[in-house]
């Protein structure tokens, strides 16, 4: 993909300063940005704590066939 764009004076001086051209420069910065909103994820859980989510798992009640409002809500309105 080409983007053509006007350069500003300052940007120009900067990619000179680091012996680039200002669109090389420009693209050092754009993949400098994207990478910053990577989203980290968190490391995988280790089996202690796996064991310690499915703890009450056997207390979680079947589910029924169809779900209704009823079952939702029991006996609040």
């Amino acid at each position: 993909m080409q983007i053509s764009v006007k350069i500003p004076e300052e940007l120009a001086v900067q990619a000179e300063a680091r012996g680039l051209r200002p669109e090389e420069y420009a693209e050092q910065i754009l993949a400098r940005e994207a990478a910053a909103h990577v989203p980290e994820f968190p490391p995988p859980r280790t089996p202690e704590e796996l064991d310690s989510l499915a703890q009450f798992s056997d207390k979680i009640p079947e589910l029924p066939e169809v779900i209704t409002r009823e079952w939702i809500y029991g006996d609040h309105p």
